[in-house]
């Protein structure tokens, strides 16, 4: 039996995960059996028209269980984490005035970092540094600004692709302006705002060579959904190739095949291997918060039962 209103409401569930690890279906049986909403913390499916290349949920999905936080800007919007905090936090005092638990399902560690804990602001932009760093970019060649944070940082490094320039080139602004590299930076800043409620944090994992073969079988529905014609749809109404949205995965690497920079099959490979590549940096992330409880899926292991097991966790009996 579902508890009451009064004892719902300051009650938090948290669940991440990499991308393909199920955390939408699962997320689904969760919120059905807490009576709640979804916060989606997911920095992709904040751009609307942008739904088969970042996985959204379906409208048949979304009539079951309602989701905020995603549809939030175009294409071409800007968007930060500090702006998920203020749309989350206002979401969040809605459902708790309503007596809803509190449920955030998503895989942008950084999103759900910051609502819970805040945001080290760091130095303000220092754009000559900018523009002598992507100038560096352009005549070294694609990696050199990569290699030379590699140099300083090998943990940032790690975590930031090589061709997210917006991002190499903070934390190398970060490292010439404070001194210190961005991932010490990071660790060291304790997050001063305390949790808004009491939170448990659920990660969802799979072995490797299981998660591999999902993110296989979600890049061939994808492309069997319509990717490639979503991606010539955003092309065709005038959204740069070099925008964020479009540079994220499934548009940056179908928009090579349909400017003919790669063939079809080329494409598809391309983006199997970066989803891959961003699952990876994304279990970085999420392995390096302690407060995490893991959960092992099995291949096999119904989003049913995976919920169940969750909600039979003694962290998570006083939400039901």
């Amino acid at each position: 039996m579902p508890a009451s209103s009064e004892e719902k409401k300051d009650l938090w569930l948290i669940l991440v995960g990499p991308t393909a690890v199920g955390k939408s279906a699962v997320a689904e049986r969760l919120a059905l059996a807490l009576e709640t909403d979804i916060l989606v913390a997911d920095s992709r499916q904040i751009y609307r028209g942008m739904d088969i290349g970042t996985d959204k949920p379906s409208p048949e999905s979304r009539a079951r269980v309602p989701r905020h936080l995603i549809d939030l800007v175009p294409p071409d919007g800007s968007f930060s984490a500090g702006k998920f905090k203020m749309l989350a936090e206002e979401k969040i005092a809605a459902l708790s005035r309503g007596g809803k638990p509190i449920f955030i399902e998503g895989g942008t560690g950084l999103y759900i970092k910051t609502l819970l804990y805040g945001l080290w602001e760091g130095p303000p932009a220092d754009w000559d540094l900018r523009r002598r760093l992507l100038q560096e970019e352009s005549e070294r060649g694609e990696g050199a600004l990569h290699r030379r944070l590699a140099e300083v940082d090998p943990a940032a490094a790690e975590r930031i692709h090589p061709r997210d320039l917006p991002k190499l080139v903070r934390a190398l602004e970060v490292y010439e302006r404070v001194g210190r590299p961005i991932s010490e930076v990071h660790a060291a800043h304790r997050f001063a705002e305390p949790p808004k409620g009491d939170y448990f944090l659920v990660g969802l994992r799979r072995d490797r060579e299981d998660l591999y073969q999902r993110i296989e079988q979600r890049v061939e529905a994808q492309i069997a959904k319509g990717l490639i014609d979503e991606t010539a749809g955003l092309l065709s109404a005038g959204f740069s190739p070099e925008l964020p949205s479009m540079r994220g995965l499934g548009y940056k690497q179908m928009a090579r095949y349909i400017r003919g920079e790669q063939t079809r099959e080329e494409a598809i490979a391309t983006l199997k291997r970066d989803t891959r590549h961003y699952a990876k940096r994304q279990m970085t992330w999420f392995r390096a918060d302690p407060k995490i409880e893991w959960i092992d899926l099995r291949p096999e292991e119904a989003p049913e039962e995976a919920a169940d097991r969750i909600l039979r966790l003694k962290y998570l009996k006083s939400m039901l």
